[in-house]
């Protein structure tokens, strides 16, 4: 399930020039962790982190917090040569039933780990403020959106008289794993941008 996690994610993310190689895999077994509430989640990442700041971790649960299907950390501006405690609670967290093969029925193709590691990359909800005004996810190409998807309603347009309908088939959207179709050349540039903050560590 691992390796099919990981090609997932280079299904989502080859064509916009990024390789996630799969390096480890790790099995822990602690229930504290296994639902990750409150200081449970640093106390994890702080255990089992590994790497560096430009090297994603991604932590599948079985029984995540609040039902949620992830959660992922942004990048964030870092001094040079760091230590390791400041970036330990960076990372993705995610549940387990989103693998490959998982058990939540249309959230089992491994997109959750693709749309948790658009965060991570930098990207935020194309539905970002809920609202059909304001900066949404900073992104000049993504049209405004005022609500998450379900599902996959193709012509969903939360903000009518908008240029534009819901990008039900983003990445950076909560739709079915089947919808999701790729990024804007606007969400490709903003990776480049904020790819400079992990990398420079």
């Amino acid at each position: 399930m691992a390796s099919a996690q990981a090609a997932a994610l280079n299904a989502a993310y080859n064509p916009i020039g990024i390789t996630i190689n799969h390096v480890n895999t790790s099995f822990t077994t602690n229930d504290a962790w296994a639902f990750a509430e409150g200081a449970a989640m640093d106390e994890l990442k702080f255990a089992l982190r590994a790497g560096s700041y430009a090297d994603l971790n991604l932590y599948f649960h079985s029984d995540l917090a609040g039902g949620i299907l992830g959660t992922c950390t942004l990048p964030s501006r870092l001094p040079p040569a760091s230590p390791r405690a400041l970036y330990a609670s960076d990372g993705c967290n995610i549940a387990a039933g989103t693998l490959p093969g998982g058990s939540i029925e249309g959230y089992n193709s491994g997109g959750t780990a693709a749309h948790e590691t658009g965060h991570w990359l930098g990207l935020l909800h194309v539905f970002e403020g809920y609202d059909c005004s304001g900066e949404g996810d900073l992104v000049d190409d993504t049209p405004a959106q005022s609500e998450s998807t379900d599902g996959c309603p193709v012509g969903k347009d939360s903000c009518p008289g908008l240029e534009g309908g819901d990008s039900v088939h983003n990445w950076m959207d909560y739709s079915t794993d089947a919808c999701y179709e790729g990024f804007t050349a606007g969400q490709v540039g903003r990776v480049g941008e904020m790819w400079g903050l992990r990398e420079g560590l």
